[in-house]
């Protein structure tokens, strides 16, 4: 890495006419560390919380469907805040409504710890606590990704991302692991005490986040309907935006594998439980790898044609793994699937940051953090009912080849995506760069 300062992007081509030097390590950058640490603390708390309350509603009940409306309880009061939530973003201070939506998840934590001591026995107080938990979650992830291009610099804010991505996915991983332990130790008392204390420090936290980059605010005009319509109307006028979100919605939605992996370790692979456990981690490892590697080592060359590339990648390792009856083979295909989508989630998630202007990030994330969300919980249902209609092995098959179908799809519709070179070209006209 070197250790001068990155210009501006553009701002300096005589002494880099290629554009090809990276900008210096974003681990430098005290307010980004802040903000990690702080995004970090909060993610732990949310996987810990999740496990836990899990378990405590299946325990309860005894009922798998149980645990669904634990999904739904959160999932529908994200999806009916998505309107207010992306035009609240844009109006105003993004830090200070990240730590207000981490405040009420510590209160979210503290209701779940007293209804473990001195609550019923029934869950309809823990399904109450998830809405107001689902509320928070519909401010606090749209928030978060705004925030970022607001830390750093703009020549370093892909690196950001990746170093965001891949600490996230190590938080994910590490969460629940913690969670077992903790409740092991201590129940849900502890464990909910915990999680509030977590989400407490996360809001402390971003008190040394210094924002930076913050752009011109623009007044507010007409209804939040309207407004929040010109964020949709924005989004279909720039096919970048809109082929990389619904690159990423489609992509999922139709070729995820991890809903099937229970049924590979025992019926296709015959590995049992641990067999089941080192396969969810493939691709976790694979992802945390990538991400890592570009961290330290950016690139910001051909950006569009990667993206594709990497979805393809991991359509033809998901289709590899649809046809495996090694272990080994499938292990390794699961890591270069994880791989090649944590390339994919880098280029994507920068395309969008650098594609849209601060006064309407939140809008443009309030609807991408929807898209994430549906591709992954209706992804792991089209392939729980795909494989009830056509079995496990044909409906990854399927899937596999669904994601290529979509990858040469969206290179014909989206072509200005394609041609994409660098990061920067991905800026709107009046967008400085």
């Amino acid at each position: 890495m070197s250790d001068r300062p990155h210009s501006a992007p553009g701002a300096d081509t005589a002494s880099d006419p290629a554009g090809t030097e990276p900008p210096a390590s974003v681990y430098r950058h005290t307010a980004f560390l802040a903000f990690l640490v702080a995004r970090v603390v909060a993610v732990v708390a949310t996987q810990v919380q999740a496990v836990v309350v899990a378990w405590q509603v299946y325990d309860l009940t005894r009922n798998p469907l149980s645990l669904a409306y634990v999904g739904l309880a959160q999932f529908l009061p994200m999806l009916c805040l998505l309107l207010p939530a992306g035009d609240l973003i844009d109006r105003f201070d993004r830090r200070r409504i990240l730590g207000m939506a981490w405040s009420v998840g510590a209160v979210c934590s503290a209701l779940l710890w007293w209804l473990t001591g001195h609550g019923s026995s029934g869950v309809a107080g823990i399904y109450a606590v998830l809405v107001l938990y689902g509320c928070a979650r519909a401010f606090s992830g749209p928030a978060m990704q705004s925030l970022l291009p607001q830390i750093v610099p703009r020549a370093q804010l892909a690196q950001a991302m990746a170093a965001n991505s891949m600490l996230m996915r190590v938080a994910s991983i590490g969460g629940p692991l913690l969670g077992g332990v903790l409740y092991a130790l201590g129940g849900g008392e502890l464990t909910y005490a915990v999680c509030c204390a977590c989400f407490v420090l996360g809001a402390l936290l971003l008190l040394r986040v210094v924002v930076a980059h913050a752009g011109t605010r623009v007044p507010a005009q007409g209804t939040m309907v309207q407004r929040f319509g010109a964020g949709i109307a924005f989004i279909r006028s720039r096919p970048i935006i809109l082929g990389t979100i619904s690159l990423d919605l489609f992509a999922v939605l139709l070729g995820g594998v991890v809903a099937l992996l229970p049924i590979y370790a025992q019926e296709v692979l015959h590995v049992g439980p641990a067999g089941l456990g080192a396969l969810r981690s493939a691709m976790a490892v694979g992802e945390v790898g990538a991400g890592l590697y570009l961290s330290m080592r950016p690139f910001n060359r051909q950006v569009g044609r990667t993206m594709f590339i990497a979805v393809a990648i991991f359509g033809m390792a998901n289709l590899v793994f649809a046809l495996s009856t090694v272990f080994w083979l499938s292990f390794a295909a699961l890591l270069v699937a994880g791989a090649a989508d944590m390339v994919s989630v880098y280029i994507r998630g920068a395309l969008v940051q650098f594609s849209t202007p601060d006064d309407m990030r939140g809008r443009v994330n309030a609807v991408n953090m929807l898209f994430i969300g549906s591709s992954n919980e209706l992804g792991e249902f089209r392939a729980g009912t795909s494989a009830a209609w056509l079995g496990a092995v044909p409906a990854a098959v399927a899937g596999g080849l669904c994601t290529l179908a979509v990858v040469g799809g969206w290179m014909a519709a989206f072509r200005p995506l394609l041609r994409v070179d660098r990061f920067e070209e991905a800026a709107p006209p009046s967008a400085p760069r």
